[in-house]
Order: structure tokens, then sequence, then C-alpha cells
């Protein structure tokens, strides 16, 4: 059961604001990227699980394109900072991943599954202005939305 205490922002409501710790080594808050590029938000329930692992090296694989249409590509997971590390070193992760280990920005954004204490996987397109235009919350934990997809709806915000 998702926590539906927060509902997730829509499209055309302001994404709600956050810092969290990060693999980068310093704290990302949503709003460094206002005025600077579009955001894809990618919440995943767990590190070194199949779909997330695919999921998280196809985004690094296609780091560029997203670069292409000014968006950075943010993973969000309620796993630690050093577990976070562990993963994108292992795999050779190109984007920035950040910890959501208190699972507030989870439950802010209506991703937070009470009964796994892990987030659904679910993406927020959010432009540079930190309007969100696009959201999807996938239904099943193994499914996953293709880059192909997120890359026209960042496409259409030009």
């Amino acid at each position: 059961m998702v926590d539906r205490t927060s509902a997730p922002p829509a499209p055309g409501q302001p994404a709600h604001d956050f810092t969290l710790p990060s693999t980068a080594g310093r704290d990302i808050s949503l709003s460094d990227y206002r005025d600077r590029s579009n955001v894809v938000l990618a919440f995943f329930p767990l590190a070194f699980t199949s779909v997330c692992t695919a999921e998280l090296c196809a985004f690094s694989a296609d780091f560029s394109r997203f670069e292409a249409l000014d968006a950075t590509v943010l993973g969000i997971s309620v796993d630690s900072v050093p577990t976070l590390s562990a993963f994108k070193a292992q795999h050779g992760i190109g984007i920035d991943l950040l910890s959501d280990f208190k699972r507030m920005v989870s439950r802010t954004y209506g991703t937070l599954i009470d009964d796994l204490f892990f987030s659904q996987r679910a993406y927020f397109i959010v432009d540079r202005a930190g309007i969100v235009r696009w959201a999807h919350l996938e239904r099943e934990l193994g499914h996953r939305r293709e880059n192909a997809e997120l890359l026209r709806q960042l496409e259409a915000l030009a």
C-alpha cells in the first residue's frame, strides 16, 4: 500500500522542494536547479536489485541525450549514501543518487510503500521554473519507463 498522506504533485503544480544527501559528497536540493536545468526525479525502490540496476545504468548510458535536452537526472531511493555510493561505483552509474533514508521525500511525493518501507518507482519531470510537467507512478515494482519516453517528454518542453 502506498502512503497517500501526501499526494504526488500533478503536472502544472510546483514541485515539492527538498534537500537530500547524495553520492556527490554534498547535499542536493531540487531548488539548486531552478532557472538552470530541467530535472528528472527518478524514485527507485532499492539499490542492487535487477530492475533498478538496469534503470540506473540506462540513465548513465543516455546521459548525453538528457544533457542535450538541458535535463539533470536525479535518482532517489531510501538506501543510505554508503550503499548508493557502492552501487554507483560497482555499476559505473554516472548520475547523482540521493538518499531519502528518512523517507520524508518519498512521503511528500506520495511514493512510499508503507508495507515495504521503500518507494515505488516513479518519475517527475520538473522544468526550470520548478513546475512538474509530467509524472508517472509505476503500478508494479518490476516495471519502469524507458528512457525514450522520458526523452520525448523533455523534448516537449523545448
